[in-house]
């Protein structure tokens, strides 16, 4: 199957292409906009941009991703998978992306919610990986019960609920053998006192979880209600033995 990386509507490639030379813009726009009359992100997919590697950095330097810390290769592997996901119809909600980047140390704002409807960064910020991943760097992952890891790849986020931290988010995985004992080891988007700028003040590190995604207890509301009811929430790591594991990244 060819490699592709991302469909966007016409509205949306439209503001992107304000983000490059004006020539190119205008051809490449016109041409874009005459294949994707009346599309909307929540609707009609029916673009493949994987050959043109022009429009993929107009998408990611219109949000400033990079400057926001997300690397290019995190991005694209969060694209070709969300695509793959949208065409076989595994999530709900196509307006929205998270990418949590855990090639980045625990100190950072590493979890990314992307608006993709209106090219926009939602939210970003810290984002806990597993105890046993490792200390300020997740090294190690497992779909094992009690393993107290992070387990990467592609997820569908689902209801709500209350309990122990408060409202939390059930998340699914779709990846089996990679991710998909989720919810049999409960792992969800909670939020903890121990995930933020507050905690880093008297330690080196953010806390970690027993493999859920925590985040800020502040900030977990606005992040759990933005991203609920069948988005796409991608861990992503650059660990060789996923990348080849993965069939949504490899399909």
């Amino acid at each position: 199957m060819k490699n592709r990386i991302f469909n966007i509507s016409a509205a949306c490639l439209a503001f992107s292409f304000l983000l490059v030379p004006y020539k190119q813009a205008v051809s490449t726009t016109d041409r874009i906009l005459q294949s994707f009359a009346d599309t909307t992100v929540n609707n009609s997919f029916a673009s493949d941009l994987s050959e043109n590697v022009a429009e993929l950095d107009a998408i990611y330097d219109s949000i400033k991703l990079g400057k926001a810390g997300l690397s290019k290769e995190a991005f694209e592997y969060a694209m070709k998978g969300y695509n793959e996901l949208s065409e076989q119809h595994k999530i709900n909600r196509k307006d929205i992306i998270t990418i949590c980047d855990f090639s980045q140390s625990s100190r950072r704002k590493r979890m990314y919610v992307v608006d993709l409807a209106n090219y926009k960064l939602l939210i970003q910020t810290h984002v806990a990986h597993g105890r046993n991943s490792g200390a300020e760097y997740a090294k190690r992952f497992s779909n094992k019960p009690e393993s107290l890891q992070s387990s990467l790849g592609f997820y569908k986020t689902s209801n709500t609920y209350y309990g122990g931290y408060g409202l939390a988010l059930n998340i699914d995985g779709l990846e089996p053998g990679i991710n998909d004992k989720a919810r049999r080891r409960k792992i969800v988007v909670h939020g903890s006192d121990y995930v933020g700028t507050n905690y880093l003040r008297f330690s080196r590190y953010i806390g970690r979880s027993f493999g859920c995604p925590a985040v800020p207890a502040k900030q977990s509301r606005k992040i759990i209600n933005t991203i609920k009811n069948g988005t796409c929430f991608f861990i992503y790591h650059p660990t060789k033995k996923y990348i080849e594991a993965s069939k949504i990244l490899n399909d």
